[in-house]
């Protein structure tokens, strides 16, 4: 158990008061609960996100990208129309609460397959003081409900989907042993989930619209590879300087 960890908790949940749930917790983080979900929230870029479903705990590794992709999507060329985002694979929503926050004339969708984790971004979007008239939340398999509405296509798609290959057996015992598998597992070589999106994308992007993908540096050819046909696509470095994140702009 990493001491700082116990530093944390007894700050950010007790307010330096230990008590008989503090040393509960304690007891939790020693059998390999993450922190996080035992504060009930972690900060993240400008927000804070609430952590009460138990979705996939935001990284440090995403908010890296998130902050490049929110420099895009101000940097973006005035268009007839609000700019509009979808956060894919939401889980907490951290991503597009992110966006939605800091770029204030944004509207944000969120997708998510795991419809307990609904209630969990609508809290994370009103905390954050994000007006609901702004975004919307759809329990869907990816783009599975956005196919037959009546919604405009997307300027940007943002995306942290599940991508880690079981065969690489490098995820920590804490991670597999907590965080929703359905987070974490993108089938064979952790390409399954990564390959529809790139594959569906295009039909939900305006023409220029932007696709950012977190991914494993081991999928960099197969993202490049599988993109190559309708968008220019570039892979970035994380700030481990680990190739983490792909942009693929529809051309």
């Amino acid at each position: 158990m990493n001491s700082q960890e116990v530093a944390w908790l007894l700050e950010e949940k007790y307010h330096g008061k230990k008590s008989a749930a503090f040393f509960a917790d304690v007891t939790q983080l020693e059998a390999g609960i993450p922190l996080a979900y035992l504060i009930g929230s972690i900060p993240f870029f400008n927000t804070t996100i609430y952590l009460d479903s138990h979705p996939l705990i935001p990284r440090p590794e995403t908010e890296f990208w998130v902050e490049r992709a929110i420099a895009a999507i101000n940097a973006h060329p005035p268009q007839n129309h609000p700019l509009h985002i979808l956060d894919l694979c939401a889980g907490s929503g951290c991503i597009g609460v992110a966006i939605a926050k800091t770029c204030p004339t944004t509207l944000v969708d969120f997708s998510e397959l795991d419809s307990a984790h609904l209630p969990t971004i609508a809290k994370n979007c009103r905390h954050n003081r994000i007006t609901a008239e702004r975004v919307h939340i759809y329990a869907a398999n990816l783009f599975s409900p956005l196919h037959n509405s009546q919604l405009p296509q997307y300027d940007f798609i943002l995306s942290n989907p599940p991508y880690i290959d079981k065969i690489l057996a490098r995820t920590e015992a804490s991670v597999v042993n907590n965080e929703p598998a359905l987070a974490l597992y993108g089938g064979i070589a952790g390409m399954e989930v990564l390959a529809r999106i790139i594959a569906d994308a295009p039909l939900h992007l305006h023409a220029h619209g932007q696709l950012w993908l977190e991914h494993e540096p081991e999928q960099v050819a197969a993202i490049h590879t599988l993109g190559a046909a309708l968008f220019l696509v570039t892979t970035h470095n994380d700030q481990y300087n680990v190739p983490r994140f792909s942009k693929l702009v529809l051309q």
